[in-house]
């Protein structure tokens, strides 16, 4: 847990979480490859890609003819707010101008210490240079308006994104010093940025017994982190493992690292064109799992949930079902990803739904438009999905992590359509 709290720590943007991932995997010797440049891949190489500063792809090459690809999806985006150009607010105080970005909980944002994070594009002799920027000090708070002149803020209160949630900064002078303070961090003239808000609290483990852990951005960075811990700590296996964590899924996956992008499907063309590999019969072993949080059933609001269905936070790793396919697991990936957690003692939970509360769709769904796999819904159970501070329970962050490095340590093979064979390492 002291690992997954340093990353979260740290990962205070999407940027920030896709350049803690990328060192972690060259640390493990992975060679890094350039989407612009000719890729020299060898068997029993390690390597990965990266899109925008915000979205990354490692792999490994199995020495000999490989089944199909093993892979993961996750996302390093969190709703948040973004900080809008010419986005000083000046008048009795300093306030920033800002724009939602995803679906969350406004009023877990108010009365909270808050800073910015994320990238600036800075002009240098050889042309503009992308830098990470995290003012590290409590900068900005949102204020709530006092209950003597809200009189109805306890009976439900409409929050207007345009008037309410705007970040105090300081008095009247400090609006002209944000721009001199970021350039000088970023050591030159920024001609661009994207920069979001930030809650400054840090990741705590909780509980009468340790159980919980509590942290921002826990969907679906915690699931980020244990697919990663989970492909660098696997044994081998006769497929490609392929750990995949894309951007924008909060927004509807468009971007160019969304899992709507080309992305994927780029990078297993590659690397089939540069190993000889038919990407097609390859892809008929493949799996896919997707890997984005689930709803635990509320301590005091359980009728919210399916009421044969409703995962606990602590109860383990949980399997996502959706008739309409909006979760893609179905009989075949579903019994398949169980056989992953027998076989690595990890418990599994389901989750549906309940009929009349629809759930939207995640990275599964929409990546399989353009590499067609087999593919299961999972997650960790969490408490406050898209709250500014949410909480999942500490023994199914461990249980994921184990089930991943079970799941990326096994051989895929589909002899015939309806025929799975799933081989792992003991």
């Amino acid at each position: 847990m002291e690992k997954l709290c340093r990353f979260l720590d740290y990962a205070h943007s999407t940027y920030h979480a896709i350049d803690y991932l990328k060192k972690t995997i060259q640390n493990e010797g992975y060679t890094q490859l350039s989407e612009g440049k000719k890729w020299e891949i060898l068997p029993g190489g390690k390597y990965f890609v990266t899109r925008g500063g915000s979205a990354i792809m490692a792999f490994r090459v199995p020495v000999g003819e490989p089944g199909g690809f093993l892979m993961s999806a996750s996302h390093s985006d969190r709703p948040t707010f973004k900080w809008k150009e010419n986005g000083i607010l000046d008048g009795k105080y300093s306030r920033l101008s800002v724009e939602r970005y995803g679906g969350m909980l406004i009023s877990t944002w108010l009365d909270r210490p808050l800073s910015l994070a994320g990238r600036v594009l800075v002009e240098t002799e050889n042309g503009i240079e992308t830098r990470l920027i995290d003012i590290d000090r409590d900068l900005l708070l949102i204020p709530n308006v006092a209950i003597h002149m809200n009189r109805s803020a306890n009976e439900g209160y409409k929050w207007n994104p345009a008037t309410d949630v705007l970040p105090l900064m300081g008095g009247k002078e400090a609006g002209a010093k944000l721009l001199p303070l970021l350039e000088e961090m970023a050591g030159g003239k920024i001609l661009g940025h994207d920069l979001f808000l930030y809650v400054r609290e840090n990741a705590k483990v909780w509980g009468l017994d340790n159980e919980y852990i509590s942290a921002q951005a826990i969907d679906d960075l915690a699931c980020a982190w244990g697919c990663a811990e989970g492909f660098l700590t696997a044994g081998e296996s006769g497929s490609v493992p392929v750990l995949c964590v894309f951007d924008s899924e909060e927004v509807g996956s468009g971007s160019v690292q969304g899992a709507a992008s080309d992305f994927l499907e780029a990078t297993l063309s590659r690397l089939c064109g540069a190993m000889g590999w038919d990407l097609k019969a390859m892809l008929s072993s493949s799996f896919m799992v997707s890997a984005d949080n689930g709803h635990a059933v509320h301590p005091n609001h359980p009728e919210f949930a399916d009421p044969q269905n409703a995962p606990v936070v602590g109860g383990g790793v949980v399997l996502k079902f959706n008739a309409a396919q909006r979760y893609t697991t179905d009989g075949v990936s579903g019994a398949l990803f169980k056989k992953v957690c027998k076989n690595a003692d990890v418990p599994v939970q389901t989750y549906y739904n309940r009929a009349d509360l629809p759930g939207g769709s995640t990275l599964g769904y929409i990546s399989l438009a353009h590499v067609s796999v087999l593919s299961a819904d999972i997650g960790l159970p969490q408490l406050a999905m898209h709250s500014a501070y949410e909480t999942a329970g500490v023994e199914d962050a461990k249980n994921l992590v184990k089930a991943m490095a079970a799941y990326y340590g096994s051989t895929l093979s589909v002899p015939e359509d309806g025929n799975y064979q799933l081989k792992m390492e003991s």
